[in-house]
């Protein structure tokens, strides 16, 4: 909810065990076997918590120190202030600057540059490291006061391990302008040998990771924390999901340490996350301006081309037209979007008319342009596209423009619609009600300000998070996120979509292969579910052939069978994988899905209508296991562990085959949830399970994000396809769910990571509104190919245009990547490497002269890492 500092301090105890924080086990007097009781250790943190809140408060602010963490993640990659979404050092220049202006004792750097410089430059290259060091903390001191060691140790060897260190000391990274220091959060600690977490029954953060905490408290002596932009790794370190105690890694970290944390508005699942686990309070941030693509070099000139064809004359010659088609399909294959042969005639009506509708598709998809600024309201453009869209989805076509240019004059609904003729007034002004809710929202910006209120211990109003584009109350921004009702997860509405959703991917799956699907894997996320008030859930439900089950007060309390007459086809076996974040914020709908599967394999139906309990019984009489165990299809990680893992083997490169990639998504995800909610090692049934597939799928919900944008979408779906590639010895199609405009849209994974390519990382549109951003823009175009590449290792259904296109984009042109050497060369060499990288994978085959260049480039970029000389031209 919109509460801060959630701890759990008490409750019923049986006795005879420790809660996790005491130094010894509880007991109680005869006869109070229940009784209610305090946990000591857990009273205390929250009474010295609060005497730091009732400090910050009264702290005048030239003395209040405050210590803002930025993330760092791959380290060694160019990330080194990133997040998602947000332009890091362009936001902390505007704070800072408030900060100084509030009264703050700094002195900020004068110019966004000499920020960099100072905190990413200074000694970093001297010492290896990504950024400046601004302190060192001697070993001795570590092992004095660490309190853990121990644990450490026993993870990463004797103090100070082989992190941020010289041997001597630990680094603390960043730097400090008066009352305010910058710190670096270190990396998790495994980025050299990903393998490991496969095998770890525990975990530990490294000794630099808790001398940067222990840091900020003892030395720096920070009255406040501030963690800048959505996300880092300190929630997430390892512990209880939820109810943590002293045991749990991320409560020893951030200790009684006030802790504020900037997050993106459309992301309050994992917003959720920091809240239980890091104790945070949450100041949301603006997801970025969005565009219509647009369209760019050869694609106008199809437009072009396409135009002509629709303007022919039904008398025009044969020849004219069949000239006309030929030039059409030419230029279309030389795009990637047509094959070459066999050539095209003036009859062959079809073929235009299918290409037709894919540039529609590519010159109206949304995307995101460029990264937010905390503080600054999008500008007059921006808000435009943003109103337009809004509008086309909900009415499925766009207001008047002149409508909109009214309400971003004025912010009134009355306004706009008196520019429509009266009929039509009143079927628009629901639309424009919410539209101008949206214009007054953006334009009541209060980032800067709320953020300076919550680092004066001061109330942040609570707001709940979710997508723009589905519900402008999330406006203003600079409120603490929460999330819905939990018993209100899927809504009526979601039921509904849910099932209609459904049924477009059984439809889709027919028309390819023929024949519905038996068994689904589906990927759940607690962020797409929050967003869309549990529409995958209800896609879930539906497929089995279910829906929800409410008590008398209209609440869910679990899961009930849709009768096979009412339902029209047979069940659909659904293996459903949870992100860890779902595991953790929706424990109730776990246990519901566990439920419905668990009805349905108990079923008493004939074998042809309900796939679930055919699978079921044949898994009980060839493995010898009860019905319960046989009907588990809930499957995540273990409690306090997150992802597959198969994003961290690609970014590091440490993997040799395809199998690695499927072993590591089995070993991570192999925890099955039953209808009590607890997870059990199930890898046996897992791999059976998945040797069922027939086909993949997940939903895509937000415009900000794609498949390409973040690793989490080939880290499990992709992990899934790796791992039923092998189970079954065949590929299984990929199907994504694009959620994100109208009734929604089935892709194949194929289709998906093509739309992507041409609207976003080929296109100038979107790559010049990130590389104004400079080196977080390259950061973001360095990860889509790194993702793009993900894709490849576990699904190979990247076609091979995309690497060449890529390439000829950011590598072999001279001036570009001139441009992303000089912003960001650790992320620019790192481009470089994954393009050679896919090409030694087989995922492409360059020409020699492509392939020539391409080295020549890499190598340049590696020198130009290493300040060797300016990374020098390649010619092709």
């Amino acid at each position: 909810d919109g509460a801060t500092n959630p701890i759990v301090f008490g409750g019923r105890c049986a006795g005879g065990t420790r809660c996790g924080g005491c130094e010894r086990a509880c007991t109680f007097p005869e006869g109070e076997p229940r009784a209610m009781r305090a946990c000591t250790e857990r009273v205390e943190m929250l009474a010295r918590r609060t005497a730091k809140l009732v400090a910050l408060r009264r702290a005048r602010l030239k003395d209040r120190k405050v210590a803002i963490v930025l993330f760092n993640f791959p380290p060694n990659a160019g990330a080194a202030g990133t997040a998602a979404n947000l332009s890091v050092f362009a936001s902390l220049f505007n704070l800072l600057h408030a900060m100084k202006r509030e009264g703050y004792d700094l002195e900020p750097p004068a110019t966004l540059d000499a920020l960099k410089v100072a905190v990413l430059e200074g000694d970093a290259r001297r010492w290896g490291t990504d950024a400046n060091i601004l302190a060192r903390t001697p070993v001795n001191e570590h092992v004095r006061r660490e309190p853990h060691l121990r644990e450490i140790e026993k993870q990463w060897g004797p103090a100070p391990g082989r992190k941020d260190t010289d041997g001597r000391s630990l680094f603390v990274l960043g730097a400090q302008f008066g009352n305010v220091m910058i710190g670096l959060q270190p990396g998790f600690g495994y980025e050299g040998d990903p393998m490991r977490l496969l095998f770890e029954g525990s975990f530990a953060p490294t000794h630099a990771f808790s001398n940067f905490y222990n840091y900020l408290r003892a030395d720096f002596g920070a009255h406040a924390v501030l963690h800048f932009g959505t996300h880092g790794a300190m929630e997430f370190m390892p512990g209880k999901q939820t109810g943590l105690s002293g045991e749990c890694w991320s409560d020893r970290l951030i200790g009684d340490l006030p802790n504020f944390y900037l997050y993106c508005a459309d992301n309050p699942s994992e917003g959720l996350i920091a809240k239980r686990r890091g104790a945070a309070t949450l100041v949301s941030y603006l997801t970025p301006a969005i565009a219509k693509a647009g369209l760019y070099r050869g694609l106008t000139d199809l437009k072009d081309a396409l135009t002509d064809w629709r303007t022919l004359a039904p008398e025009t010659p044969v020849q004219r037209r069949d000239a006309l088609a030929e030039l059409i399909q030419a230029q279309a294959a030389a795009l990637d979007l047509a094959e070459a042969e066999p050539i095209w005639t003036g009859a062959d009506t079809a073929f235009v008319d299918a290409l037709q509708e894919k540039l529609a598709e590519l010159e109206s998809a949304l995307i995101p342009h460029g990264l937010h600024v905390l503080g600054e309201i999008p500008g007059r453009e921006a808000r435009r596209d943003l109103l337009t869209a809004i509008a086309e989805i909900e009415r499925g076509a766009p207001p008047p423009p002149e409508t909109i240019e009214a309400l971003l004059d004025t912010a009134e609904a009355g306004d706009a619609l008196a520019l429509l003729p009266a009929r039509q007034r009143e079927t628009w002004a629901p639309v424009f009600q919410r539209l101008a809710a949206t214009e007054s929202g953006l334009r009541a910006n209060r980032e800067i300000e709320a953020t300076l209120r919550a680092l004066s211990g001061a109330f942040v109003p609570p707001v709940a998070g979710g997508d723009l584009v589905r519900n402008p109350d999330i406006l203003p921004t600079g409120r603490n996120l929460h999330g819905f009702d939990p018993f209100r997860l899927p809504s009526a509405f979601a039921v509904k979509d849910g099932a209609a959703q459904a049924e477009r991917l059984i439809a889709r799956h027919v028309q390819d292969s023929g024949a519905a699907p038996e068994t689904v894997a589906l990927v759940l996320w607690g962020t797409d579910n929050l967003k869309t008030e549990g529409g995958p859930i209800a896609q879930a439900l539906a497929l089995i052939g279910a829906r929800p089950r409410q008590d008398s007060f209209g609440r869910m309390a679990g899961a009930e069978l849709i009768p096979l007459e009412e339902l029209g086809r047979p069940r659909i076996d659904v293996l459903m994988t949870l992100s860890g974040i779902f595991r953790d914020l929706l424990p109730l709908q776990t246990r519901m899905l566990a439920e419905a599967a668990w009805l349905a394999a108990s079923a008493d139906e004939p074998a042809e209508m309900n796939a679930v309990r055919r699978h079921a019984l044949a898994y009980c009489e060839t493995n010898g296991v009860d019905l319960e165990t046989a009907a588990l299809r809930v499957f995540s990680n273990a409690d306090g562990a997150y992802g597959a893992n198969v994003n961290q083997l690609i970014d590091s490169g440490m993997w040799d085959d395809e199998d690695e990639l499927a072993d590591a998504y089995e070993k991570r995800k192999c925890y099955a949830f039953g209808r009590d909610g607890r997870p059990a090692k199930q890898d046996r049934l897992l791999g059976a399970m998945l040797g069922e597939v027939d086909l993949a799928y997940q939903n895509l919900d937000s415009i900000e994000l794609g498949v390409t944008t973040i690793d989490h979408y080939f880290d499990t779906l992709g992990g899934i396809d790796r791992a039923v590639r092998r189970a079954r010895g065949t590929h299984a199609p990929v199907y994504i769910g694009d959620q994100t405009a109208g009734e929604g849209k089935v892709r194949t994974l194929s289709e998906q990571v093509a739309l992507e390519t041409r609207t976003r990382i080929l296109n100038p549109r979107w790559y010049e509104g990130m590389l104004r951003h400079g080196h977080e823009g390259v950061r973001n175009i360095e990860a889509h190919v790194t993702n793009t590449m993900g894709w490849s290792a576990t699904t190979g259904q990247v076609q091979p245009w995309v690497y060449q296109k890529i390439t000829e984009t950011y590598v072999l042109d001279d001036a570009m990547r001139e441009r992303l050497a000089a912003l960001n060369p650790k992320a620019s060499a790192r481009l470089s490497e994954r393009l050679l990288e896919a090409h030694e994978r087989a995922y492409w085959k360059p020409d020699p002269e492509t392939l020539e260049a391409l080295r020549r480039a890499g190598e340049a970029l590696e020198d130009r890492l290493e300040g060797v000389a300016p990374a020098a031209a390649a010619s092709a």
